[in-house]
């Protein structure tokens, strides 16, 4: 499977920040997120590994009670089940991969029936 770059495919995921997924497979899943400054990122926790990548921007994560401002560059991993959030401090891409793959992010097409 392959993407290209492309401003088409978001979808809103909470006030201000948006997704969109890219590719997956049999275990992982990568999705882009855009997000406005001033906007938030609940703590919340699911099942799934969550690695990222900044792209651009900057926040202001909490991952099981730690705070890092990241920047363009930075990068993290979050654990499965680890209460973790983030405050939008300038607008910002980021990457992120889930493993295993989030039936939910899967285009409808796609979706578990």
């Amino acid at each position: 499977m392959f993407a290209t770059t492309s401003t088409e495919g978001f979808e809103p995921a909470l006030p201000g920040i948006e997704r969109r997924t890219l590719v997956y497979g049999q275990l992982t899943l990568a999705t882009e997120f855009r997000m406005q400054a001033g906007s938030t990122l609940p703590l919340h926790k699911h099942p799934y590994e969550q690695t990222g990548y900044l792209v651009s921007g900057r926040m202001r994560m909490t991952i099981a009670g730690e705070q890092f401002d990241a920047t363009r560059g930075a990068s993290w991993c979050i654990p499965a089940d680890v209460l973790h959030g983030a405050e939008i401090l300038e607008d910002s891409v980021a990457i992120e991969i889930f493993s295993p793959v989030r039936p939910d992010y899967l285009p409808a097409a796609d979706q578990p029936k």
